[in-house]
């Protein structure tokens, strides 16, 4: 079963752009969700600094974590490539 990842942040947010690229060249699917736009989705996940991961509902980083950390916490969470996404 695919794992639900969301990058969560504030419009604002210099991370932002990277982390979403990186994710995409890893192949993760995920939605970017604007704390702006979702008040009470960030309140629910306890939403602190800007960007956080989330997977399945639950914050599993805040902050940009380096390429390796990503890596690794995606795996360490069992979130996969998207085997339909070309070059995964």
């Amino acid at each position: 079963m695919a794992k639900e990842v969301m990058l969560l942040a504030t419009r604002r947010c210099s991370h932002r752009p990277n982390l979403e690229r990186e994710l995409r060249e890893l192949g993760v699917p995920f939605r970017t969700c604007f704390v702006e736009d979702e008040p009470e989705l960030a309140r629910r996940l306890g939403v602190r600094g800007s960007p956080c991961l989330a997977v399945d509902g639950r914050i599993v980083c805040v902050g940009q974590p380096t390429e390796g950390e990503l890596r690794e916490l995606l795996a360490r969470h069992g979130c996969t490539p998207d085997a339909s996404l070309p070059g995964t």
